[in-house]
């Protein structure tokens, strides 16, 4: 089978198993650069049995000279690695070159979060009255951007206090409470901000019937230049933040996984910060 051939059936695989877009596309894109560059390197169009462990090789070599970070060669690695693994299921290749891959290591930087005092002054600077409300319910909730951008006035519940979460990342629903200090903050939304539209967003403008990640992140961007703060903010900077601040409070990281949507508690286990308090207060238990 061809490579090209080969990359369309595992694509249409995914789509069936209910991957996100967003992986689909990622996917994709990656395995039709490696296809490109062993197509190039081949003088034409390529078979699976064409392919060996040294063209792999050479494209992560060739990425790494054009500047790909340790982290993203590190998820080429495990994308080639899931490629591989379907082609060998299928019986569409004889061995899973792959395996031979060395894995890459890197070492995970400390994600941007903001203190509670922070996210307090950020809420307090923002002058749009609709992002306000949706940075407080992003800080409140840990919602991705994407997902608070497609809420529905029915996803919404005051009355049960929950926010109902639709095919968030990986297409997976989840619940997540709303807590008295935010349920304050939509019912005045719902009250005095929201504008008068038939649009079925929660999150609603009169000109296209709802927010987007645009104008969020850029006025998040305009308050933190207002407050002349170094610190780079954006929504996801946010669920960073809702995260950290749990987890400093000692919630469960169960808790805090399934709040989030995290498939595994290694994701959520980044959030955990140590301040230089934290960690005098630790040497001095000693």
């Amino acid at each position: 089978m061809l490579l090209k051939k080969a990359i369309e059936t595992y694509l249409d695989y995914l789509k069936a198993k209910e991957r996100s877009k967003e992986t689909i596309r990622g996917y994709g894109q990656e395995l039709n650069a490696l296809s490109l560059f062993i197509e190039q390197e081949h003088n034409g169009a390529v078979y699976l049995d064409d392919i060996e462990l040294k063209d792999l090789e050479g494209y992560l070599t060739r990425q790494k000279e054009k500047g790909s970070s340790a982290k993203t060669r590190s998820r080429q690695v495990s994308i080639l690695r899931s490629f591989y693994a379907f082609l060998f299921k299928r019986d569409l290749v004889e061995k899973d070159i792959s395996q031979k891959l060395e894995s890459i290591s890197y070492q995970e930087k400390e994600r941007t979060h903001l203190t509670p005092e922070e996210m307090e002054t950020l809420i307090e600077n923002i002058d749009h009255p609709l992002v306000k409300t949706a940075t407080i319910t992003m800080a409140n909730t840990g919602l991705r951007i994407s997902e608070l951008c497609k809420l529905t006035l029915n996803d919404v519940d005051l009355k049960k206090n929950l926010i109902q979460v639709r095919q968030g990342k990986g297409n997976k629903d989840r619940v997540i409470p709303i807590n008295a200090k935010l349920k304050e903050e939509l019912v005045n939304y719902l009250n005095t901000i929201r504008p008068k539209t038939t649009s079925s967003y929660f999150f609603a403008t009169t000109r296209t019937g709802r927010l987007s990640r645009q104008t969020v992140n850029e006025t998040l961007i305009e308050t933190v230049a207002k407050l002349g703060w170094e610190k780079h903010v954006t929504a996801h900077i946010l669920r960073h933040s809702f995260a950290s601040n749990l987890v400093r409070n000692q919630a469960p990281l169960p808790a805090v996984q399934k709040l989030l949507g995290h498939s595994n508690l290694t994701v959520t286990s980044r959030y955990i910060h140590q301040d230089i308090g934290q960690l005098q207060q630790a040497v001095n238990l000693i």
